[in-house]
């Protein structure tokens, strides 16, 4: 086999579909499908043909090829954004997916070549780490796009809890050295050895972070508020008050069990500008009344626009509102904006010129009573930790306000409460999350969904807000312990294949 994967690593097409397909059959891990052990598998066939490569420059070739793949099967719901307004932006959908996934493999490809330069016998435990380094980067560079990565793939297994100590980043340079450690031990005996004690660790330690007990319940409830608005409809002048009417409808239907403490609305349900229509405000408040409301909202600010998020305990003013600050670039901005607007080139969600301006940064907001101090998050801020880490202070809960309706409904909204999930085991905290066609949710500090409402469904959803656990061991140190430890690791690699470089072909592993 070991010659097999060596003729094919260097077959010139042969060899990069062969990367593709693996990259593709590593993304069926994820959301909808769930599939961790073909996952595995795939992984450890893709980078084995990276190992294998003849040169580092194949062996940057092939990263690429295995990121491609992995990241476009894995956004192929990617296209839906672009064809909600098919004349303006439906020319883009065929490169939406294309682009960005090979856009975001070059890291991969970079990755690999590097870890191609260092001795065959180590070259195994160089690449995983370098991937690993690589997922840092992409979730950094040019406002980061850290949706999915390798260890996403353990969300519904005890070793998602992993991510309490070392993160989603950190659980996905764990995946790749699991996986690649899994391809060298068929050539190694001792190897093999390692792979059953790794496996045991990975299971061992993941069976141990799953035991930390849950805190009893709080007695505070939530109403979570989905109007299930078609994105193609929501803004059309015939649809935007039959969905603001659904919203308020929900919001006073009576309670089966205790009365909510707070109704939550999703991202831009109040359909005007905050300030501008103030009977609409006034009408969202009272129907959640006597609870306060927390509801997304668009808001000029002089000459730009803000999404943002507004929360009443009183009619009139709102009591706090937060901005979004992660926008999405090409979605709720374009770099250069004014110019590119005078040729036809917007953000899907923009309202005019660049598109929205971002907020000051996360912000902690106090909610009324027991229910303490809450860390708001719009849409895709709830991918990045560090838009969790950077708010001043330890909130008691995270509110995500999103609209879905974006993303279709095959893997882009599935995947959208991994990626939640995972903010709730990093730092120990309870997520409640109201989306416009779902999947609306309440997720206890351990990433358990506690209650929910399907997609494509109005309706909303009483659920108790679990309490948080203690500050996890990730929420105090995050990320940056672990990328100097791998970087320290990866410059030493590096450092030994300098001074003693041997034939990458002929070598044993």
């Amino acid at each position: 086999m070991r010659e097999a994967m060596r003729r094919l690593a260097a077959a010139k097409w042969k060899g990069l579909f062969a990367a593709l397909f693996f990259g593709g059959m590593a993304a069926v891990g994820h959301e909808p499908f769930g599939l961790y052990t073909v996952s595995i598998v795939a992984f450890a066939l893709g980078l084995g043909l990276v190992l294998d490569a003849p040169s580092w420059k194949r062996a940057g070739v092939l990263g690429w090829m295995v990121g491609t793949g992995f990241f476009a099967v894995q956004w192929s719901w990617l296209v839906n954004p672009f064809l909600v307004d098919i004349k303006a932006h439906g020319w883009m959908a065929p490169f939406a997916v294309i682009l960005l996934a090979g856009g975001m493999a070059l890291y991969w490809g970079a990755a690999s070549a590097l870890a191609a330069l260092v001795r065959p016998a180590l070259r195994w435990v160089a690449l995983p780490i370098a991937l690993g380094l690589a997922e840092y980067v992409r979730a950094w560079a040019f406002t980061g796009f850290s949706w999915g990565g390798p260890g996403l793939i353990w969300i519904d297994t005890p070793v998602a809890q992993i991510a309490a100590w070392i993160g989603a980043y950190g659980l996905g340079w764990v995946t790749l050295f699991f996986a690649a450690l899994i391809y060298v031990a068929i050539y190694s005996r001792w190897l093999r050895v390692g792979v059953v004690a790794a496996g045991v660790a990975l299971a061992g330690f993941g069976f141990l972070a799953d035991q930390r007990p849950l805190p009893p319940t709080t007695e505070n409830v939530l109403r979570l508020v989905q109007p299930n608005a078609a994105q193609h409809l929501k803004w059309e002048p015939d649809w935007v008050m039959t969905f603001f009417e659904r919203a308020t409808a929900l919001s006073s239907a009576p309670a089966e069990g205790r009365e909510p403490d707070l109704v939550v609305w999703p991202e831009t349900s109040i359909p005007a500008l905050q300030g501008q229509a103030p009977l609409l405000e006034e009408r969202a408040f009272r129907s959640a009344a006597p609870a306060p409301l927390v509801a997304g909202i668009q808001r000029r600010e002089g000459s730009t626009y803000r999404n943002s998020i507004v929360y009443y305990d009183a009619p009139g003013e709102p009591a706090w509102i937060y901005d979004k600050h992660h926008l999405v670039p090409f979605g709720e901005f374009v770099p250069f904006g004014n110019q590119l607007a005078k040729v036809g080139i917007r953000g899907l969600a923009q309202q005019a010129g660049y598109g929205f301006e971002e907020g000051d940064g996360p912000v902690i907001h106090q909610l009324p009573g027991t229910l303490g101090k809450a860390l708001p998050l719009i849409c895709y801020e709830a991918i990045f930790p560090r838009d969790i880490r950077g708010a001043k202070g330890r909130a008691d809960m995270i509110l995500q306000l999103t609209n879905d309706a974006w993303f279709g409904t095959f893997s882009g909204p599935q995947q959208h409460l991994v990626h939640a999930r995972f903010r709730a085991i990093e730092f120990g905290l309870p997520l409640a999350r109201a989306a416009n066609t779902g999947i609306s949710a309440m997720i206890d500090a351990k990433g358990n969904v506690t209650a929910a409402l399907p997609l494509n469904e109005a309706g909303f959803l009483d659920a108790a807000l679990p309490a948080p656990l203690p500050p996890t061991v990730y929420a105090q140190i995050g990320d940056l312990p672990f990328i100097v430890a791998l970087s320290a690791l990866f410059a030493g690699l590096l450092a030994f294949a300098r001074r003693k470089s041997v034939d990458p072909v002929a070598a044993p592993l």
